[in-house]
């Protein structure tokens, strides 16, 4: 293990000596940063905006709570899918039991374009809003990703709050 550990820190250390990847790690996290303070500003009377999570460059995510949702103990999840280079919503659960529950209550309704996950695992559904973002106009992401969001999340309460 220690041998592999080593080979991967190597590997690691040898990617970060071109400061691309550095440069383009601090630009992704500084806009998901901006994104969630944007949703902080902009609708700070329906919904709860969680903390930002960096993540292990696997996914990073804050959650959102709408209000409606809160005595469900559902909320959002606003995710940057590293690997995919995509954003995500994921509808979670606050724990595994409330997410279990409801991922199999999901099964009871039409969702149309969202899609319900294979397991209550990370999520009840997930659904990918942006694929391969442009960064080069952050104001027109951060809108078309705000519409969508807010697209999700009003099907979401029609569905369960109904």
């Amino acid at each position: 293990m220690d041998s592999t550990l080593n080979q991967y820190i190597k590997h690691y250390t040898e990617h970060l000596e071109s400061d691309n990847i550095q440069k383009g790690y601090k630009g992704l996290m500084e806009y998901l940063m901006h994104l969630r303070i944007h949703f902080i500003k902009q609708h700070p009377k329906h919904l709860i905006i969680g903390n930002f999570y960096q993540g292990y460059m696997d996914m990073s995510y804050f959650s959102i709570t709408p209000k409606a949702l809160k005595n469900l103990k559902l909320k959002i999840g606003l995710v940057y899918n590293h690997e995919k280079n995509q954003f995500e919503l994921w509808l979670v659960g606050q724990n595994k039991q409330v997410q279990k529950k409801y991922w199999e209550l999901s099964n009871n309704y039409d969702w149309g374009k969202y899609k319900i996950s294979e397991t209550a695992q990370d999520s009840i559904i997930e659904h990918r809003i942006v694929a391969k973002p442009k960064f080069d106009d952050l104001k027109l992401l951060t809108q078309n990703i705000e519409k969508e969001t807010l697209t999700f999340i009003g099907v979401i309460e029609k569905a369960l709050l109904a």
